[in-house]
């Protein structure tokens, strides 16, 4: 159990998303951070949150000359000072409600103060369940919704192996650069697949909980948005099913994620690469349309961010053979967007504006770059 979380771990840390870990004293949490920051060899900052002021995240409101900064305390320097590294927010439930609200900035945005920390930042937290803690608070839904939960569970065959054979590492992979055979995650892929399902369940868009004193993650777009930048980087590790549902669950929840997963291994979405490369190669499962409607989004957000006329140019021809092929719908949607992200000098081919024509009538100039 012990080698999956740490494992969940290191995908969080390497996707950039905030992540906690709940589990009781003395499993080892702050001991798997600081292996993560060492194995990474990245800086560690860990922030006790329950002795803290809320000015420890705010900042300290000073007056400087004619107007008043929010000055950061000195563990966001540090992050500053060293180009990044981990914050890690330990005892984050004992931390009174003050402290948490001050919390959702720099979890969310990575602004302390009037200090912006650098993106190669990371935040980990860590908290004990309510009945493994004397006292403390529940976190609220605005800060709970910010984190992938990740249960720590500890068995006795790996304490008593850890013991005896010493306490292992952060597992292989935990970057690119540990193993430079491995593709990089392809968050664009998982975004369309992701929101291919959505589309199909509406309802699992927003689940709001009905209290705060809900525990873990729970659906909306930040944490949809959260599970799709981990499942990239679950798939990109090669990660076993155990590692890829707890991290998608730690996000969305147990019933959201079982319901996606079960999706997802049923549906064969194709690189969005290899059809913007070759789009009249790509053979439309017309009976299977949400599988259509994932290979399109993958592929227009692709080409949003390669951001060059040929492949504007590619996506608008696989959405003309959409529409073509009477998903009509399905075009549509993608191209509102498609349209928006027209790269300047871009013309799409005679068949796009044959197909497209009502769209792209209303298509704004692009904007020039300054």
């Amino acid at each position: 159990m012990i080698d999956e979380s740490r494992a969940a771990l290191a995908a969080c840390v390497e996707a950039g998303v905030p992540v906690i870990l709940w589990g009781p004293p003395g499993v080892g949490k702050s001991s798997a951070v600081r292996a993560v920051a060492a194995e990474l060899g990245m800086h560690l900052e860990t922030v006790i949150a329950s002795i803290r002021e809320p000015s420890d995240f705010a900042g300290l409101p000073m007056r400087v000359g004619g107007s008043v900064e929010l000055a950061p305390p000195r563990w966001a320097r540090n992050i500053v000072d060293h180009g990044g590294g981990i914050v890690f927010y330990d005892e984050i439930s004992t931390a009174p409600p003050a402290v948490q609200a001050a919390l959702l900035r720099p979890i969310l945005e990575g602004v302390v103060g009037d200090l912006a920390l650098p993106p190669a930042t990371r935040t980990v937290a860590a908290a004990n369940p309510p009945d493994a803690s004397g006292g403390g608070w529940e976190l609220s839904l605005p800060l709970a919704n910010r984190f992938c939960h990740l249960e720590w569970e500890v068995s006795p065959h790996e304490v008593a192996r850890g013991l005896a054979l010493g306490w292992q590492s952060v597992p292989d992979g935990t970057s690119r650069a540990a193993d430079p055979d491995r593709e990089a995650p392809n968050v664009t892929s998982s975004l369309g697949a992701i929101g291919a399902f959505l589309h199909t369940r509406p309802d699992l868009v927003l689940v709001v909980p009905p209290s705060q004193a809900h525990e873990g993650g729970f659906p909306s777009p930040r944490s949809w948005e959260m599970a799709a930048r981990l499942h990239a980087v679950a798939r990109s590790r090669r990660s076993p099913p155990s590692v890829l549902r707890a991290l998608v669950a730690g996000c969305v929840g147990l019933g959201a994620a079982s319901e996606l997963l079960y999706y997802l291994d049923h549906l064969d979405v194709p690189l969005p690469e290899t059809v913007l490369a070759d789009p009249e190669a790509w053979e439309i499962p017309v009976r299977h349309g949400d599988l259509v409607y994932a290979t399109v989004t993958s592929v227009t957000s692709l080409a949003a961010s390669l951001a060059t006329a040929a492949a504007w140019e590619a996506a608008g021809i696989v959405l003309a053979r959409v529409a073509e092929a009477g998903l009509v719908d399905v075009a549509y949607h993608a191209s509102r967007s498609w349209i928006r992200q027209r790269p300047e000098g871009a013309l799409p081919a005679a068949r796009t504006l044959l197909a497209l024509r009502p769209l792209l009538v209303s298509a704004p100039e692009p904007t020039e770059t300054p």
